[in-house]
This record gives structure tokens, sequence and C-alpha cells, in this order.
């Protein structure tokens, strides 16, 4: 996989060059669905999807379908995936825009506790864990904590079991 570019190093090339036809003709744009990306990460991790679903704590058949090609995946289990690849926050925000959904935005506190999380190499459950202990809705999905959340009543401050251990 070639390297991909982050938008700012694509920003400073762009501002480098006398024409849009200079900056095109470089080949800098590239056009790639969510699937051929994702695909493209699993291979520069070396990874197995297997390892994937077991890091990112997603069933089986989703994992599979969203690499297929047949699904998208909704905002929070595009984040997941993003875990379970090891992703960096700009792979990660790849991955948000690829399959449609809003990137991660420091301003927000959620966003920016998963921002954290992805900058600091935490798995999928620590961000969990991180994002439990402040309060605000866990990727992975619990009903007490999230009908809680929704609710406005205040739980304790134990963070739920963690099924998935860090590799």
């Amino acid at each position: 996989m070639a390297d991909w570019l982050s938008t700012e190093e694509l920003l400073q090339r762009l501002r480098s060059v006398a024409s849009p036809d200079d900056y095109l003709e470089h080949g800098a744009t590239v056009e790639c669905t969510l699937r051929e990306y994702l695909n493209r990460l699993l291979d520069k991790r070396g990874m197995r999807r297997a390892e994937v679903i077991r890091a990112c704590g997603l069933h089986p058949t989703v994992v599979y379908d969203i690499f297929a090609g047949k699904s998208r995946p909704g905002r929070d289990h595009a984040i997941m995936l993003a875990f379970g690849l090891h992703a960096s926050l700009d792979e990660a925000q790849q991955i948000l825009h690829l399959a449609n959904n809003a990137e991660l935005w420091p301003n927000t506190k959620r966003d920016a506790i998963i921002i954290w999380c992805l900058e600091n190499g935490k798995t999928r459950a620590e961000c969990d864990d991180e994002l439990w202990r402040l309060q605000e809705k866990t990727l992975l999905k619990t009903d007490k904590r999230a009908k809680s959340l929704e609710s406005g009543v205040s739980l304790p401050q134990t963070p739920p079991q963690s099924q998935h251990q860090r590799p």
C-alpha cells in the first residue's frame, strides 16, 4: 500500500503548485472506496479479519460485510473498526470519511476522549473504559449504561468488564 497522505500533506502539495493541473498530474488525489481502504490497512498491518473482529468488539458478520463492501458502518462502528485496525487518528478520520460519517472533532467531549485514546494507542476496550469513566456513551453498547445516559440517571463510576485484552 502506498503511503496515505494526510490532508495537511496534500494541502501543502496543492499550495506549492502553479495550477490545479500540476497537482492533478502527479496523482495526488486518490479515489478509494471504504472496502479498498480497510483492506489496504489490513494488509499494511499484516492482520487477519479475525484479529480485527476480536479487537473491535463488533459481530463477525458485521465486520465481514463491511470489508466486503456489502454494508456501510455507522459512526460508532467505523470508530470501533479503526480501533480494531490499530489505526492512527488520520486513518480513523479517513475511515469515517469514506463511510460517510462525521469525522472526530476535538471540541466535542466524547470525540475528544476518542481522539485521545487513538493518539495514545489505546484499545477499543480501554477507550470504552475512559468514555464510561467520564460519563460518555461507550462505543460497545451496554444496555444499562446507554439507557441511563438517555434518561439522565447517573450510574456508579465502575467501568464495564472489558471483554477484549490488549494484543
